[in-house]
């Protein structure tokens, strides 16, 4: 595995210190009930701090809490989708069964950012899952109701508001920076229309201009000293140039898929912009032989409500591949198949990252890596959070930092909600020293057996 380990002077940027990235999306919200990962918002920190981590990201409830859209937005109960349904897909392992005061758990969230001096990438998943874990669709339908292209000018005026509400409390410092939405390529904030397709050669990033722009201008001049952008979920280097250019961060998610895309392929799932094969029968051949034995139709795995899936913008395909699928039969299938994709994964990652730091660096502002590395893979499978994906995360790592990015996750597994945080402490304590540059301090302190390998 790589070994670049930053000095100190090295590990701080136009922001301060070096991002280290815990990915804690809506989970730390729809996962706080008791004996759950974020019942205790001082012992996740505090956690993620042992891990070396010094920056959280997440969806901070935008347009719930202050977009005024949201008829009794302190009303929301979280749910999970359905008995079985999600409880071994990631993200979607919700129980719920508890009243979400948005509000508070806001402030509660950055009050304890301060006491653990950690930062907060401050982002939205609404319009793309965030609603679907609520008791009713009042805010699911609250959000579609808004015109399209009128969404990303409402989610930066409620996001406006809430740094108003953080900044009154002595909070606003904890922001890192502030993101329009996640992932903009790829969710409902900017929909396209199905009217007019894509013209032959217009970027894939041009329906976004209008709309972030005018988004980015009104955060800037409500908070202007506090940096404002938006994430990218797939790195087009032919078009970077056609991205929104008041972004004061440069922030993209690498999933690199390669083989999992291939199995994605083999079990009939599409993935991002890649559309689902055809296929003559579903199941597939491949994905009928990695089922567990107690594996329902596929016609009776369905959430407890429609409208649930609608707000989560996932198929319900990848949840029945999700949840039913046998984890080792899943990982087996990609050791076997991996060693043709190595070289290409590694290629593709270099051509992303070197694009996106070119881009920083003609625009004068930090890069970020907030998602990443291999791609959506089931809660239980191993094969990200073992060696050969260990290894790929270290490879991203460390071609960011030397690309001279200011932040970057591990992965988008190590958080307080998947498996990972409990069996690879030391390895993200390792890695995440790397970014921060206190490498050194860290491996004595694995040495000595404080966190144990």
């Amino acid at each position: 595995m790589s070994a670049h380990h930053p000095t100190a002077d090295q590990a701080s940027g136009p922001f301060g210190d070096r991002l280290a990235i815990s990915l804690w999306d809506f989970s730390w919200y729809t996962r706080a009930g008791p004996g759950e990962p974020f019942e205790d918002l001082d012992r996740a920190f505090a956690e993620a701090v042992e891990r070396g981590f010094n920056t959280v990201r997440i969806c901070a409830m935008p347009f719930l809490l202050f977009s005024g859209r949201v008829p009794d937005p302190d009303a929301v109960h979280i749910r999970g989708l359905g008995a079985d349904f999600g409880q071994r897909t990631r993200w979607y392992d919700v129980r719920g069964g508890y009243r979400l005061d948005g509000l508070r758990r806001l402030t509660d969230l950055f009050e304890a950012a301060a006491r653990h001096d950690c930062r907060v990438i401050v982002s939205s998943w609404e319009y793309q899952q965030s609603p679907c874990f609520a008791d009713t669709d009042g805010w699911h339908r609250a959000l579609a109701t808004v015109p399209g292209p009128e969404r990303a000018e409402a989610m930066a005026a409620a996001l406006a508001a809430l740094l108003d509400h953080l900044t009154a409390h002595g909070l606003a410092d904890r922001v890192a920076y502030v993101e329009v939405h996640n992932e903009v390529d790829n969710c409902a904030l900017v929909p396209a229309d199905p009217s007019t397709p894509r013209a032959e050669g217009e970027s894939r990033y041009a329906r976004l201009h209008g709309p972030l722009s005018r988004a980015l201008d009104l955060l800037r001049t409500r908070h202007p000293h506090i940096p404002a952008s938006y994430s990218i979920a797939e790195t087009d280097p032919l078009d970077l140039a056609d991205l929104p250019e008041q972004a004061q961060v440069a922030h993209f998610h690498f999933y690199v898929y390669g083989v999992l895309g291939a199995l994605y392929r083999a079990v009939g799932l599409g993935h991002g912009s890649e559309p689902a094969p055809d296929a003559a029968a579903w199941p597939t051949p491949e994905l009928a032989a990695m089922l567990r034995p107690d594996a329902p139709a596929f016609a009776d795995h369905r959430p407890d409500d429609a409208w649930q899936l609608a707000a989560t913008g996932i198929p319900r395909e990848l949840f029945y591949v999700h949840d039913w699928v046998d984890p080792d039969r899943w990982d087996l299938w990609l050791y076997e198949h991996y060693l043709p994709h190595r070289a290409a994964m590694r290629q593709t990652l270099d051509l992303w990252i070197d694009a996106v730091a070119g881009l920083a660096r003609r625009r004068g502002v930090p890069a970020v890596l907030g998602e990443g590395v291999l791609g959506y893979t089931p809660r239980l499978a191993r094969f990200e959070e073992d060696p050969v994906g260990k290894d790929l995360a270290e490879y991203v790592v460390d071609r960011c930092l030397a690309a001279g990015f200011h932040g970057t996750v591990l992965t988008s597994n190590a958080a307080p909600h998947h498996p990972t945080w409990r069996t690879d402490a030391a390895w993200m304590r390792r890695v995440n020293a790397r970014i921060t540059g206190a490498a050194a301090g860290a491996e004595v302190h694995d040495r000595q057996g404080e966190v144990r390998r």
